[in-house]
């Protein structure tokens, strides 16, 4: 089975900004391109923290309430907004970055274990070469309900354990998977379970298999 990678379903052209790029100029730059993050790079361009409109309204709450209401939320050290501030003043920092080859468990986790909405992409030089969001991933699950029985009934079923057609029936509804059937050996079943599970945009396996008597077949080995 191929698993979607990150280099799948990332955006290719990022807006970036640079270290000493102005305040106003990373509000504007938010603001033109509909993003509500920026990677942060340095001189080789290679992600060294991300700028997003926390980072930005952070920094504006910290300034004093013309109203001269006495309460200001905690700004993390950060000076007033002005003109000189910059995008490496505002970014949090390091940035936490994903490879092209991870697959979308790989990135939720890392995402999930940081608590970051997004992850800059770079290559083998650190280099940055996209961005991937947590929209993205959950793009996986807007597959067709057609398309997930195919690859279960080909790339799971067929190739990889060797069942023929009529050995399993698939029923798939919303991503929700139902199999019913028989198998060689009991102790197929919860492979059948684990594989199908992994099928990117399955959301659950429900199962009503049962194992056959007699001399378990041989796998397909044809793929």
């Amino acid at each position: 089975m191929r698993h979607r990678t990150v280099e799948d379903l990332m955006t290719r052209d990022v807006v970036r900004v640079e270290q000493d790029t102005p305040f106003k100029a990373v509000v504007r730059l938010l603001s033109d391109h509909d993003v509500t993050a920026l990677p942060v790079v340095d001189g080789l361009d290679r992600p060294v923290g991300v700028v997003s409109e926390a980072d930005v309204l952070r920094t504006v709450a910290g300034r004093p309430d013309p109203a001269g209401l006495p309460f200001a939320p905690r700004t993390n050290g950060r000076r007033p907004a002005g003109d000189r501030l910059t995008a490496g003043e505002l970014m949090t920092a390091p940035a936490v970055c994903a490879r092209p080859e991870w697959t979308v468990v790989e990135a939720a986790r890392v995402m999930e274990g940081n608590g970051v909405k997004r992850l800059p992409v770079v290559d083998a030089r650190e280099a940055l070469v996209g961005i991937v969001s947590r929209g993205d991933l959950l793009r996986v699950f807007l597959r067709h309900d057609e398309a997930l029985r195919d690859e279960i009934a080909g790339e799971v079923l067929a190739k990889t354990l060797g069942l023929a057609p009529t050995d399993v029936s698939i029923d798939v509804r919303e991503g929700r998977v139902a199999l019913k059937g028989r198998v060689r050996t009991e102790a197929l079943i919860p492979v059948i379970e684990r594989l199908c599970l992994g099928v990117d945009g399955v959301v659950t396996v429900t199962t009503d298999l049962s194992s056959a008597s007699g001399v378990p077949r041989t796998a397909g080995t044809d793929g």
